[in-house]
């Protein structure tokens, strides 16, 4: 993307080890300039963060939904001493359902 003369300017700090990698990854041609490497570093965070986000989302259905479940009572109760047996259990049957 050329370098556009409206886009707003910011000072920021790198440490010497990022530093030494915005140098590295342009000199190795990958972007143009520093620059454009930070600005590809952001839209990797936001992304990130958008995933996140998304994964947070689906979490809390899940936690709801589990909620729902207890109140419903739509559960088993186990004791230790059949923990593993029902977890194994569970394992074999979602591996026949793929």
């Amino acid at each position: 993307m050329p370098e556009n003369i409206d886009m707003p300017t910011r000072n920021i700090s790198l440490t010497d080890e990022q530093d030494a990698f915005v140098e590295r990854v342009v000199k190795a041609g990958e972007y143009q300039n520093a620059s454009e490497a930070v600005r590809d570093a952001l839209r990797a965070l936001r992304q990130r963060r958008q995933e996140d986000a998304l994964k947070l989302k689906a979490l809390r259905l899940q936690i709801t939904a589990g909620i729902d479940a207890l109140e419903r009572g739509d559960f088993v109760e186990l004791d230790d001493s059949e923990l593993d047996d029902y977890v194994q259990g569970l394992t074999v049957s979602s591996q026949r359902a793929r």
